[in-house]
């Protein structure tokens, strides 16, 4: 039984500004001063809304639930020359990978790729300015003044790429999840029935190697034959494989319904139809839930059949992680230094 939902990669979000606050038109009256001069201060600035990408977040689930977003307005001037407050910006905190673009022109506004990164989406309006500045040697007591001015507003869309060091792949229920859970403190959810992860997952992998101490994982959700073709929910999971510095390939050989082999055909030929950059991404083939003989044989015939070594693992007795780490230390450090 599949579950259903939707994949949580993309948000479509409205962004206001804040407006800015109007002009005083005011005029000085103390005692004994019958027609003083105009002291009316300007408005203040409108909010802007700002997004900013950060690190401890990793699903546009929450902001796909925000219909609207917006920034204070600003403070009307005062009298005796004072200047209105500016309103408060609104900063909107969204997963480092994060590409925001204007919904109406699909122009990209900004690519939020490292951590810190922020781009305003709506500025603030402008403050009005008072009566005091339209004083002149004509016109002592102007009584004119600025309105402030509205805060842009606009529809984004929102459409998020993970960036880690290694994305796993394969088709659902092929021990991903179940990976990530016994070398990261992530906690996706694990069933047996495809499809059970529906938002992608990064767990921080503690190596204890001194140059690399951490390595990213992104638990990329199950892929199907046709998902370069848009099948499935498979355009918006191959977005996320882009990112990634080394693929790990993963494949079910435990005795199931499917041919190991097939199922690494399938991937890679989904892979290989949606860009030419992911065919030739750096892979380790695993073959994993290798828990015996028949498993064991089943291995050895998916890499023999795929023309190249690879690594047999159990994530529930944990045979093979060792060897695994190594290997991925080595083709993440590989990657860098080509990089370099």
């Amino acid at each position: 039984m599949a579950r259903e939902g939707k994949f949580r990669d993309e948000a479509v979000l409205r962004v206001e500004a804040g407006r800015g606050g109007d002009g005083c038109c005011s005029f000085r009256r103390e005692k004994y001063v019958s027609f003083g001069g105009p002291n009316g201060g300007d408005g203040g600035h409108g909010g802007n809304v700002v997004l900013r990408a950060v690190a401890h977040e990793n699903s546009l689930f929450r902001l796909s639930r925000t219909r609207t977003i917006r920034a204070d307005s600003g403070r009307p001037g005062g009298t005796n020359n004072k200047t209105g407050a500016s309103g408060e910006h609104t900063v909107v905190e969204v997963p480092t990978g994060t590409q925001v673009r204007d919904l109406e022109r699909g122009n990209l506004m900004a690519d939020l790729e490292s951590e810190g990164d922020e781009v305003v989406v709506a500025l603030g309006g402008k403050g009005g300015r008072g009566n005091a500045r339209f004083v002149s040697s004509t016109n002592q007591a102007p009584r004119r003044y600025d309105k402030g001015t509205e805060g842009e507003s606009r529809d984004l869309a929102l459409e998020l790429k993970l960036v880690a060091d290694i994305g796993l792949v394969g088709l659902p229920n092929a021990g991903k999840s179940t990976l990530l859970r016994r070398v990261t403190q992530a906690r996706p959810k694990v069933a047996d029935y495809p499809f059970t992860t529906l938002d992608p997952n990064l767990g921080i992998w503690e190596t204890g190697q001194q140059e690399r101490p951490t390595l990213v994982l992104a638990d990329i959700p199950g892929l199907i034959e046709g998902a370069s073709d848009g099948k499935g929910l498979g355009l918006q999971f191959l977005r996320h494989v882009e990112r990634t510095r080394v693929l790990l390939h993963m494949v079910d050989c435990s005795d199931s319904d499917g041919e190991p082999s097939e199922s690494f055909r399938v991937i890679r030929d989904e892979l290989a139809s949606h860009s030419d950059a992911l065919a030739s991404r750096r892979t380790l083939l695993i073959a994993t839930k290798v828990e015996d003989e028949a498993s064991a044989l089943r291995a050895e015939s998916l890499f023999a059949a795929a023309g190249t070594q690879g690594i047999c693992i159990s994530s529930v007795t944990g045979e093979g992680l060792g060897s695994l780490l190594q290997a991925f230390l080595g083709e993440v450090n590989s990657t860098s230094d080509r990089r370099n």
